[in-house]
């Protein structure tokens, strides 16, 4: 029996198991993938309806056959009653084709109050529509005057009461000092009603001025055109303008609202408002103007008059003259110089005529020997 020396070779169990080892990884990282349905073995998101909700909550996933039925929302009825309302997931994946098929719910007729109406804003009352109450003129509203067309429970219905229209009244307005109005006797007012107010007599050597509006009308419940006037004396001082005076609104006493036009005399001009008006504080409005005197003032010198006039000797200046030259201040040549120059310059022409003339038959001359020459 022989036995062999030769050494063994070791299998390679090392390698191995990190091939095993990463294809258990790759599996692992597979098996999700594997788990997740694809495009071929389910439909997409169901979609959404304006009116209409499916019936219960959603699944996670929808196959073919796999249905959905919808119902309408609050708020909201089928357009066919008893219409069943089903969505499909069919073999290629797809759904099935559904409209929208509710309609707006309506909420009951609404009647114009009395001495009033009520406007629809877009014309119906179906749900989400608003109704707006107004009341004829002499009218004021008491409620809400906008109601809504609401979700109410299961159905619809208007959010407030309807409103009445009651007529417009109002109270006695206010008395005043010194004063009365019309109708005082009354206890109540209607609507658009008027009353005037006017000042007493007064005891003093002056009369009462009425201040505001004096007629007050009845425009709203409890409401009056304007504040109740006032009765008081208002009396403004003669006006007196210095330099000037009353174009118009003469008087001895000037009460309210009395007016008056000044203009200024000759030789002033107005600074301010020519026209005032005696205002209810016994002032007058604007204040008075003033009148300025309007300046003469001249940028020439003063002309003296014939009486002061005097005859004016010349000045005669003293100069250093040498003998046989003239002075360089005299001015003006002696008479018989100016005849000289003309005389000197008329015998310049004259010689001056003269040249030309001998010029010309000098040149006559020659041209006549030219010509005997040729011949």
């Amino acid at each position: 029996m022989r036995a062999s020396c030769a050494p063994r070779k070791a299998p390679p169990r090392r390698s191995e198991r990190l091939v095993f080892s990463g294809r258990f990884v790759g599996v692992l990282l597979l098996a999700p993938l594997l788990l997740l349905p694809t495009s071929s073995d389910a439909c997409d998101d169901p979609p959404v309806f304006v009116t209409m909700k499916p019936q219960g909550a959603l699944a996670p996933s929808y196959g073919p056959g796999d249905r959905i039925l919808y119902e309408c929302r609050l708020g909201f009825q089928p357009v066919t009653p008893g219409q069943v309302l089903p969505l499909v997931c069919q073999d290629d994946n797809t759904w099935s084709s559904l409209q929208e098929a509710c309609k707006r719910k309506l909420c009951s007729n609404l009647a114009d109050p009395i001495n009033g109406q009520v406007i629809f804003v877009n014309g119906s009352a179906e749900f989400g529509s608003q109704a707006h109450y107004v009341c004829n003129k002499g009218y004021y509203l008491i409620g809400a005057s906008i109601s809504h067309c609401d979700i109410s429970g299961s159905g619809v219905d208007w959010s407030d009461s309807p409103p009445t229209c009651e007529k417009i009244l109002c109270k006695p307005p206010e008395e005043i000092p010194n004063g009365k109005y019309t109708n005082s006797h009354k206890d109540v007012f209607e609507y658009n009603e008027v009353v005037t107010y006017s000042c007493d007599p007064s005891n003093g050597p002056d009369e009462y001025s009425l201040i505001g509006e004096s007629k007050l009308i009845c425009v709203g419940n409890d409401e009056w055109s304007s504040q109740p006037p006032q009765c008081k004396v208002v009396r403004c001082e003669y006006p007196v303008v210095e330099n000037g005076m009353i174009l118009s609104g003469f008087g001895q006493k000037y009460y309210y609202k009395a007016t008056v036009v000044f203009k200024c005399k000759d030789g002033f001009n107005l600074h301010g408002d020519n026209t005032v008006v005696c205002g209810e504080n016994s002032s007058w409005e604007p204040e008075l103007p003033k009148c300025i005197k309007v300046s003469t003032r001249s940028t020439h010198p003063p002309m003296p008059s014939a009486s002061d006039s005097k005859p004016i000797s010349p000045t005669v200046t003293p100069r250093l003259t040498h003998p046989g030259h003239p002075s360089p201040t005299d001015a003006t040549p002696p008479n018989d110089a100016e005849g000289l120059g003309a005389g000197f310059i008329v015998l310049i022409i004259a010689a001056v005529l003269v040249g030309i003339g001998l010029l010309l038959c000098l040149y006559c001359c020659l041209c006549r020997r030219k010509k005997k020459g040729l011949k």
